[in-house]
């Protein structure tokens, strides 16, 4: 990868990419809620494409540019896009939904990637956190939801699959059909994430670790990776797209999408409290 490939002006409209001594850092910087939209998809899509090819990062560090919010979740929106809905899997790998494409292009990458979690990732937001290999949380500050439930459906982009392996199928349950916002330490008793650690230090934290990884000998990430390979979760995210394609073609999702955009839903002050939002809609 040159250092054209990210750093040249325009090359991405949502992405600040930085790179130094093998971390690439990635600020993701989708106002005004950093939501997931389907050009935001893209660029990340676009950027993970490439780093596959890139042997100068060994880590990679997905941040947010705005402090309250890391990825709000996936367009609300897009319900009023037929081709993002009609078909979810268009474009995408085979037995994968375009959902679940962007977690298993980040799951897969050969680098180490981060997240630094400062903030508030809900629906896709949170399945991003999960897929990577490494998530760190600011205490107080960050949060994590799984919200679709209160909608009528269930996580569509890997989170069901995801969360079972990370914290097992009774908490995975219950952060599905709870649809609770997860503080921090809450976050990591589950082991939903790596660490919570005081919002002072969590800057610190993530930049040592990802420059003493970055500068272990040449081979030792790819010998680790290859020792502890992702798990084949092909199986489960057909059976989690079937349940998520099922139920959103009911009218609940539906209803339930509009009527949080009208209530608030992707806005700060909304954001902010938005599983509230959607339960005040029942």
């Amino acid at each position: 990868m040159s250092r054209s490939a990210f750093h040249s002006p325009g090359t991405f409209d949502a992405l600040r990419v930085t790179s130094d001594r093998g971390v690439l850092t990635v600020v993701i910087d989708n106002p005004p809620v950093n939501v997931l939209s389907l050009s935001l998809m893209g660029e990340l899509m676009t950027l993970l494409g490439a780093l596959r090819d890139d042997t100068d990062s060994r880590v990679v560090v997905f941040e947010s540019a705005d402090p309250e919010f890391f990825l709000a979740h996936v367009d609300f929106t897009l319900v009023d896009d037929e081709n993002a809905t009609a078909d979810p899997t268009a474009g995408a790998p085979a037995g994968l939904n375009v959902f679940q494409a962007l977690g298993e292009a980040l799951r897969t990458l050969p680098q180490v990637t981060i997240v630094k979690l400062a903030g508030l990732a809900r629906g896709g937001g949170a399945e991003f956190v999960a897929a990577a290999d490494l998530s760190f949380a600011a205490i107080g500050r960050a949060g994590l939801g799984q919200i679709e439930a209160i909608g009528g459906i269930v996580p569509g982009g890997g989170g069901t699959q995801y969360l079972l392996h990370r914290v097992g199928r009774n908490r995975a349950l219950e952060i599905v059909l709870g649809a609770d916002l997860f503080d921090a330490r809450t976050a990591e008793r589950y082991g939903w994430i790596n660490r919570a650690l005081p919002a002072d230090e969590l800057d610190a934290f993530v930049d040592r670790l990802a420059h003493d990884i970055a500068d272990l000998p040449e081979g030792t990430i790819a010998a680790a990776k290859h020792a502890l390979p992702p798990q084949d979760l092909a199986a489960g995210m057909l059976r989690e797209h079937e349940a998520w394609a099922g139920q959103f073609a009911k009218p609940a999702a539906e209803k339930a999408i509009r009527g949080g955009l009208a209530a608030g839903a992707q806005t700060r002050e909304g954001e902010r409290n938005l599983e509230e939002v959607m339960r005040s809609l029942r």
